[in-house]
């Protein structure tokens, strides 16, 4: 799928994605929009919870691990 949105992209083609996906977030030059009880604001990638959640989980995975089966 990423690379058929690569290829659309290179095509001038745009998308609207609603994801939780770290990995479809990480698309190069992609923005990233924020729903909040304070708005919509666009935010940075490494500023997004699923970014976070998944490098903690990398960084220690017997510690996140441990937090989700308390």
């Amino acid at each position: 799928m990423l690379v058929r949105i690569h290829d659309l992209v290179a095509q001038k083609s745009q998308f609207i994605i609603a994801t939780h996906s770290p990995i479809l977030m990480a698309f190069p030059e992609a923005y990233i929009y924020s729903f909040s009880p304070k708005g919509i604001e666009r935010i940075d990638y490494k500023d997004t919870e699923h970014y976070r959640v998944t490098r903690d989980f990398l960084t220690n995975p017997q510690r996140m691990l441990k937090l989700l089966f308390e």
